[in-house]
């Protein structure tokens, strides 16, 4: 028979997730799809609570402040440019921003208290590494989570090397918890075609050498090569031609689950998923 894909051939997992686990998911905006599908299928788990992370150095800051708790302060917030009139800081997305400083610590305090309970008990993390390419903030010299719209001059882009990236997940790894990696699938084509195969390529060495360091906690799930081998067909892709579509979200959802999942777990998945889907059904009649 003719063959029409590439089939990309996943092994099961060793590390693995379950419903007992509790789980970090840390990392691009792939992180938020493959997070909100966790918590709707009933597991335990906790999202991106500084908001989406690109680079490998800001991931692994944010795993230290969430394992030290220590709160931001005055000096964290940053007025954001393009006249927003907003507050942040360069350790969170922007979706954190608030009119004021006052609220925008309470805010980003409050989920950090949060998070960094969870952290602390948490058992498994899934991180997804964007890119290689990373902003400092010239002033300080600091790498930035997000560049909160103000001027470029203000920052000097660099790219990670294969043995930097291997040594922000170094830092990330820690005994008592277990890690799946995984490179979002989404192309960052504002660094060209080719540079965006450098910083995958970049992030894909730094991986299979922190998996091989320790092969009994960390394990690598093969989204980007899902994404770039078995679904390259564009009716796979949302408009913009860059992000999966939700077709191709949904397809590596159901391999990391077959990847991850123990098979005496899935009929668990599947009646949470069941009740989830049904959650969201708008009611059309109401008793009166």
């Amino acid at each position: 028979m003719l063959k029409l894909q590439t089939p990309v051939e996943v092994s099961e997992s060793h590390v693995g997730i379950s419903y007992e686990d509790r789980i970090m998911v840390l990392g691009s905006c792939f992180a938020d799809s493959i997070g909100a599908r966790l918590a709707a299928a009933g597991f335990d788990v906790s999202v991106n609570p500084f908001g989406t992370l690109y680079n490998p150095v800001s991931i692994s800051e944010s795993v230290a402040r969430l394992s030290d708790g220590h709160p931001f302060e005055a000096g964290d917030c940053v007025e954001m440019g393009a006249g927003a009139g907003l507050v942040c800081s360069f350790s969170h997305h922007t979706s954190f921003a608030r009119k004021d400083r006052e609220t925008f610590l309470r805010v980003a305090n409050d989920e950090l208290q949060k998070a960094s309970d969870f952290y602390k008990s948490c058992n498994k993390l899934i991180v997804t590494l964007g890119t290689a390419w990373c902003y400092d903030y010239i002033e300080t010299g600091r790498t930035v989570s997000n560049c909160l719209k103000r001027p470029a001059c203000e920052f000097e882009r660099r790219r990670l090397s294969a043995d930097e990236v291997a040594d922000c997940l170094e830092a990330i790894t820690r005994p008592g918890k277990r890690y799946i990696f995984t490179v979002s699938p989404i192309r960052h084509l504002k660094d060209t075609a080719h540079g965006n195969q450098l910083s995958k390529s970049i992030l894909l060495l730094a991986v299979d050498e922190i998996c091989r360091r320790h092969s009994d906690i960390c394990e690598y799930f093969p989204s980007y090569e899902i994404m770039m081998d078995q679904l390259r067909d564009y009716r796979f892709y949302a408009e913009d031609m860059v992000h999966p579509s939700d077709v191709a979200v949904g397809y590596i959802w159901e391999r990391f689950i077959d990847f991850a999942l123990p098979q005496s777990e899935k009929e668990k998945l599947l009646e949470n998923e069941k009740l989830y889907r049904r959650s969201q059904h708008r009611q059309l009649h109401v008793d009166r």
